[in-house]
């Protein structure tokens, strides 16, 4: 009886829970580059170079320690497999639980002359079922509490049963409009090695998607470098990080933020070291405390939350629309030729570096998506493909749920929806912008305000129940019937001049 390991491209680490069912040297390892699985999007190049470098350097990192590591470069995962089983004498194969559904099917899908044994996951501190038991009968799925459980089951920022510092969350501290001359921490980036030089000479010549620039490529790509980074965001970046974390300024690809993503989700990095090592700066260097439970709060609640969440909805999630938008998704999106200027900067980031933050991506890419009217599932396909830490548990339930509020309300309290105002208070985009954001008639309306009007107004049935929302409803009363007129006319051009 011989076992064999197939490793994932998402579960890169030394002790994800297959690997540590096996003995070394024992158990045969594959990684499988597939073309198929990436030609099915259009993918951001450097998604792809980060993605196979972390995998080839994955693959030499075990073969030092004495692994039997087969690493194919395959049309498709079946065919690998059915060889590498057939040559090795493979009886039973072991894969660790896919984090995406998608995945799953594929494994279930192969038609192996073995036996397929998942191992349950253990890269996040909430597995699957615990988090369907702390969601069973409760009425609504509050992130906030869901957190708060985190905190008291890992001790986290914790003295005794209660929270350090007396409150649980200091979100509003950290909301900060940037204001004057910020003086940011430079980034930890990389030069790309032997091996990831020979995998962008593969993606720029491959037939693979056009998206994105792959050069310079700059990021981590194994375990040692993923480490770097943390260190270096924990000692130059969280002490400031928390005011400003909402802010967008332009020129700033990443301001104070720890760029911790693409290694979480790959497994380079697991998500208990990440919030150690952030609680034991604060307790060591006596850290400022909102910037430090806000950076915690990102990984120990958001992302648990998502993942667990992603786990916990029917299998048509992917599929729900609240609002019935069907607009298609605009060729901006990927060329980032646009004269909004807060969509342009945006975009040419994403372009450039495969990233933007967390209020780029839902104030600005999603907010306008969910005001203009856009199909969820293009902007779901967009999302998926163009950043580098995206997958499928990421964001179905970030872009579905949370930017789009297509799934009516099961992660949301109310859509996140905004005007023009919003972007000039946390940016600075509006000064280099040819529309103006106070108005929303006119020539130079900045198309955030007619949308978001014009959003509220289509809508308007539906979000009365939104409680949060009956406030900002009550000011569609008040506008004149020209004005509103205009705004469903320009809105309606809008989308006839962009097709």
């Amino acid at each position: 009886m011989t076992i064999g390991v197939w490793i994932l491209g998402d579960q890169l680490s030394a002790n994800q829970a297959a690997l540590r069912s096996v003995t070394a040297q024992n158990a045969p390892v594959i990684l499988i580059e597939s073309m198929q699985h990436v030609q099915a999007r259009s993918y951001h190049r450097q998604k792809i170079v980060l993605v196979w470098s972390a995998m080839r350097h994955f693959a030499e990192e075990l073969r030092q320690s004495g692994w039997t590591v087969e690493y194919a470069i395959a049309p498709d995962f079946d065919s690998a497999l059915q060889d590498w089983i057939k040559t090795q004498g493979i009886t039973e194969l072991r894969v660790m639980q896919p984090s995406d559904r998608p995945f799953a099917q594929l494994i279930r899908s192969l038609n192996l002359p073995c036996k397929i044994t998942l191992v349950p996951n253990n890269q996040f501190l909430w597995t699957a079922e615990e988090f369907q038991t702390w969601a069973k009968g409760r009425k609504s799925l509050v992130m906030e509490y869901f957190y708060r459980e985190g905190r008291q089951r890992d001790q986290v920022l914790m003295e005794g049963k209660h929270p350090v510092g007396g409150t649980w969350n200091f979100d509003k501290d950290n909301r900060k409009p940037p204001k004057g001359k910020l003086n940011t921490p430079e980034p930890l980036w990389f030069e790309p090695d032997a091996i990831t030089q020979e995998v962008i000479d593969f993606v720029k010549s491959g037939d693979f998607s056009d998206y994105g620039e792959v050069e310079p490529f700059r990021w981590g790509v194994g375990r040692s470098q993923a480490l770097q980074v943390l260190q270096h965001f924990v000692e130059t970046r969280l002490p400031a990080f928390g005011p400003y974390q909402d802010a967008m300024v332009t020129g700033e690809e990443t301001l104070w933020h720890a760029m911790l993503s693409p290694y979480l989700n790959l497994g380079l990095l697991h998500p208990l070291e990440v919030i150690r090592a952030a609680e034991a700066a604060y307790h060591q260097q006596q850290l400022d405390l909102s910037s430090v439970e806000g950076f915690i709060r990102q990984v120990l609640g958001w992302r648990e939350y998502m993942h667990g969440l992603y786990h916990y909805v029917d299998e048509d999630y992917p599929q729900r629309n609240h609002f019935n938008h069907t607009q298609p998704l605009p060729e901006f999106f990927w060329n980032a030729d646009t004269d909004m200027n807060c969509l342009h900067q945006t975009l040419k980031q994403t372009e450039k570096i495969a990233y933007a933050h967390h209020i780029q991506r839902l104030m600005i890419l999603s907010n306008f998506a969910l005001i203009a009217g856009l199909s969820p599932q293009e902007v779901e396909n967009w999302f998926h493909a163009a950043f580098i830490d995206a997958y499928d548990w990421v964001m179905q339930t970030n872009v579905i749920g949370m930017g789009q509020f297509a799934d009516g309300g099961i992660l949301a309290s109310k859509p996140y929806a905004a005007s023009a105002n919003y972007i000039n208070k946390m940016s600075d985009y509006c000064k280099g912008c040819c529309y103006k954001p106070t108005d929303r008639t006119g020539e130079k309306a900045c198309p955030f305000n007619f949308f978001y009007w014009d959003f509220l107004d289509r809508h308007r049935s539906s979000l009365q129940s939104q409680g949060r929302m009956s406030f900002i409803l009550k000011n569609l009363d008040k506008m004149p019937d020209w004005e509103l007129a205009e705004i469903r006319e320009r809105s309606r051009q809008w989308h006839e001049q962009s097709r």
